[in-house]
C-alpha cells in the first residue's frame, strides 16, 4: 500500500486537493477534520483541555475561537495543546491505515497541514506539496471572515516556508492556475504512484535489544 502525504500552507488548496484525491477514488485521511471531531465528541479530550484553558469550555464542548486565542502567539500554550491532540490523532490516522490496508487499498492519502513540522513525511512513500504565489494565497485567505493580515503573517511563522516544502517534496501541484490545471496534475500523479509499491506499510518494528 502506497501512503502519499498531502501538504501546503494555510490557502494553498490542500483541502480542493483532498478532494479531487476523494473522486478518483482514493482514500483521504483528513487530519484537521479528526480534530474537530474529537473536540465535538470525546468528553475525554474536552475535559483534558477544559482543564489546561479553564475558560475555552461552552457546556459540554469547546469554544473554537477561545482556544485558538489561547494558543495564538504563545508557543507554550500550543505545545500543551499539541500535547492532548498529536497523540489521539496518531493513533486515529494508524487505525485508518490498517482498515485501509485490509480492504486492499493500492494508494491513500493523509492530509496533514502540519506534515513536514510534525516529521508524518517520515511515514510516507511520497508526499504532494500544493502551492500558489503568495499574493494568491493572501488573497484566498483574507476572504475567511476572521482573518486579518496580522493572523495570517502569524499561521505562517509558524509554519515552514512554502519554499522549503517545495523543495522538500516529491510532487508539487500548483494551485495559482486554475482547478483544471490543478486537477490534471492530481491525475498524473495517482497515474505515477499507482505503478510503485509501498514500503511504509506495514510498519516497520523497532529493533529489540537483548
Amino acid at each position: 500500500m502506497v501512503i502519499l502525504g498531502l501538504t501546503g500552507s494555510i490557502g494553498m488548496g490542500k483541502s480542493t486537493a483532498a478532494g479531487a484525491f476523494r473522486r478518483m477514488g482514493l482514500a483521504v485521511h483528513d487530519a484537521d477534520r479528526v480534530v474537530h471531531d474529537l473536540l465535538a465528541t470525546d468528553q475525554g479530550v474536552v475535559g483534558a483541555i477544559a482543564e489546561a484553558f479553564p475558560d475555552v469550555r461552552r457546556g459540554d464542548g469547546i469554544d473554537r475561537q477561545a482556544l485558538a486565542r489561547n494558543v495564538f502567539d504563545d508557543d507554550a500554550a500550543l505545545a500543551r495543546l499539541e500535547a492532548i491532540l498529536h497523540p489521539l490523532v496518531r493513533r486515529r490516522q494508524e487505525r485508518f491505515l490498517r482498515q485501509s490496508a485490509r480492504a486492499g487499498r493500492p494508494v491513500v492519502v493523509l492530509d496533514v497541514p502540519l506534515l513536514f513540522e510534525t516529521g508524518g513525511d517520515r511515514h510516507c512513500d511520497a508526499v504532494v506539496v500544493v502551492s500558489a504565489p503568495a499574493f494568491v494565497q493572501a488573497e484566498r485567505v483574507l476572504r475567511r471572515p476572521t482573518m486579518t493580515r496580522q493572523r495570517l503573517d502569524a499561521i505562517l511563522d509558524r509554519q515552514q516556508s512554502d519554499s522549503e516544502k517545495r523543495r522538500r517534496a516529491d510532487f508539487v501541484v500548483r494551485t495559482g492556475l486554475g482547478r483544471s490545471h490543478s486537477l490534471r496534475q492530481l491525475r498524473a500523479i495517482v497515474k505515477v504512484i499507482g505503478q510503485w509499491r509501498g514500503d511504509h506499510w506495514p510498519p516497520i518494528a523497532p529493533a529489540q535489544n537483548h
